[in-house]
């Protein structure tokens, strides 16, 4: 088993070697980088090349490390003891008929190797990162209200993402292997877009990529990303046009920020005065 990068993502070399380690391994992999680097892709295109289903957990600041792994519908248990529960075949006194699988629940029973996401684990509580990597370390979590343990058959293969919007705890970076994807550079960003947009004309891909790192270092709050660099490229061949270095189509594609627009119009008032 080992990923080579598919049709939809560049993979370096440095990135390609820590990710085959990692399933070698069964380790969980840690990517970290700005938004829109990748990180996220990165485990889909892997369950892709490698033919296996994804389960993923979209992290944010309320979620507690039990519901990722399952929960009850005492709602729905309640009910059926109050009024039967007809043909669904649900019996109150069987735990189990209640139970909704999180994606850690759903990874761990699965009888064939799944990639498990953790996305933007940075948006959790510290102890909730260290009691899902004790989880996931171990493969296994304990259902209290029955007192059974949920063994993994298989051990998933483990992609964690993280913007860095909050320091990770030491526990859980000493336990995983990590790997930092950085911007891509413009002789990067030319190959990454070459695999969405094969049939680009030169002079549109070279304007346009030109303008995207010029924007980049503008100092806007939310500087455009690779994933928006890819949208507007597709708009751009779309409508076909080739971007005006002096002023730019379709810049709402790239600028999501208000204010990061409202200055983008400013200097691009200037420029007009100026010519």
């Amino acid at each position: 088993m080992k990923f080579e990068g598919t049709d939809k993502y560049y993979l370096d070399p440095e990135l390609k070697s820590i990710v085959n380690i990692a399933l070698a391994m069964e380790k969980p992999l840690l990517l970290t980088g700005e938004a829109g680097t990748g990180k996220t892709q990165l485990a889909l295109e892997v369950a892709r090349a490698l033919s296996m289903p994804t389960e993923i957990l979209r992290c944010k600041s309320t979620i507690k490390g039990e519901e990722a792994c399952y929960t009850q519908d005492t709602v729905l248990r309640l009910n059926d003891a109050r009024f039967g529960s007809g043909t669904t075949g649900r019996k109150v006194e069987n735990f189990f008929d209640y139970v909704i699988w999180g994606p850690i629940g759903r990874a761990f029973r699965a009888n064939h190797k799944v990639v498990l996401l953790l996305d933007e684990i940075d948006k959790t509580e510290s102890d909730v990162q260290d009691n899902l990597l004790d989880i996931l370390e171990e493969c296994q979590f304990t259902i209290r209200e029955v007192n059974q343990t949920i063994q993994a058959e298989v051990r998933p293969a483990i992609f964690i993402t993280s913007n860095a919007k909050r320091e990770l705890s030491d526990p859980f970076l000493r336990r995983c292997y990590c790997h930092h994807i950085a911007f891509p550079s413009p002789e990067d960003m030319h190959k990454i877009v070459h695999l969405h947009y094969p049939n680009t004309s030169p002079k549109l891909l070279e304007a346009a990529i030109a303008i995207f790192y010029e924007l980049r270092e503008r100092g806007f709050e939310k500087p455009p990303a690779t994933s928006e660099l890819l949208n507007w490229i597709g708009a751009l061949e779309r409508t076909n046009q080739i971007p005006d270095p002096k002023l730019p189509p379709l810049t709402g594609i790239l600028l999501k920020r208000a204010g990061d627009i409202l200055r983008f119009r400013a200097a691009s008032t200037t420029r007009r005065r100026n010519y």
